[in-house]
């Protein structure tokens, strides 16, 4: 069993954080008493399964102030290694500049936790920042994300997990006709209209772009390997970019005037070539599953 604590001032990106481990298949609880831990373990080791075996916990001031100075001993028990449970234990401890999380609070005009009528939001951090020292300090894992943007945070974030690039970035192909309309929620689309059309060779027509004599047709189209050549490049250059920002699906959407030939062929072309690239490569031939 793996376990990863995750910890952290408010407004340093602590929830972002327990949305990365739950992208990579971590079962996320956030704003657990530590008291419930063990008993979660437990109950976790009593009942094995994919849900239990990867745990991410969000544990922060929310929390009951004793709760958080017990921190090193409860720690210090899921770490016994005379305990019949072999538990992998990380914590990870966001933090950043107070200025920085009070412009991120004014920002989004949330509350913090700590702040009421009495306590103001500067005091509220610096308070906050004090109680969970006791979490802080056994940080296996210590980030500060002053100067992270999101997309820098999550990449940040990402290379810490203890198995980096698990998760990694799904690629669909898809192919489809113009004449039937364009594809919902494509984040690429490539018009392929200006090839050669088999429709217009009649030993053609009734075959689509998987068929070995369309293949041979457009392999002997040089303007075909252009195209292909040109799209391939461009999706080289920017799908990694696309995965560094961590997102986790891409979908790549080329279109002929009735999606049975040109459309086809490229997209079947593609995946051989992006194949083993991306931790999921997926094709789809909308007109042909119609």
């Amino acid at each position: 069993m793996r376990l990863v604590i995750v910890s952290g001032l408010s407004g340093a990106g602590k929830t972002v954080a327990l949305k990365q481990y739950e992208d990579r298949g971590y079962y996320c609880i956030d704003n657990i008493p530590l008291d419930l831990v063990q008993p979660l373990l437990t109950h976790a080791v009593a009942n094995p399964g994919p849900r239990y075996r990867k745990l991410a916990l969000g544990i922060d001031a929310r929390c009951d102030p004793l709760e958080i100075e017990r921190f090193p001993a409860v720690l210090d028990a899921l770490r016994d290694p005379g305990s019949d449970r072999a538990i992998d234990v990380r914590v990870l401890f966001l933090t950043a500049d107070d200025s920085v999380i009070l412009r991120r609070y004014n920002e989004t005009r949330r509350r913090h936790p700590l702040s009421n009528a009495e306590v103001s939001l500067l005091d509220a951090i610096r308070l906050e920042r004090k109680l969970l020292k006791p979490i802080a300090d056994l940080a296996d894992v210590p980030l500060d994300t002053t100067q992270l943007n999101l997309y820098e945070l999550r990449a940040a974030i990402g290379a810490r997990l203890p198995e980096p690039g698990t998760a990694g970035l799904s690629v669909l192909f898809l192919s489809f006709g113009f004449k039937n309309g364009g594809p919902e929620g494509a984040d690429f689309v490539f018009d392929a209209r200006v090839l050669p059309n088999p429709h217009w060779v009649p030993d053609l027509r009734a075959l689509t772009g998987r068929d070995a004599p369309v293949v041979d047709y457009f392999r002997a189209q040089t303007v075909v390997g252009q195209f292909f050549d040109d799209t391939c490049g461009y999706l080289e250059r920017w799908l990694p970019a696309f995965e560094a920002q961590d997102r986790a699906y891409v979908t790549v959407a080329i279109g002929c005037t009735g999606g049975q030939h040109r459309s086809v062929y490229l997209v079947e072309r593609l995946a051989q070539a992006f194949d083993g690239r991306f931790a999921q490569i997926v094709v789809k031939h909308r007109e042909l599953s119609a």
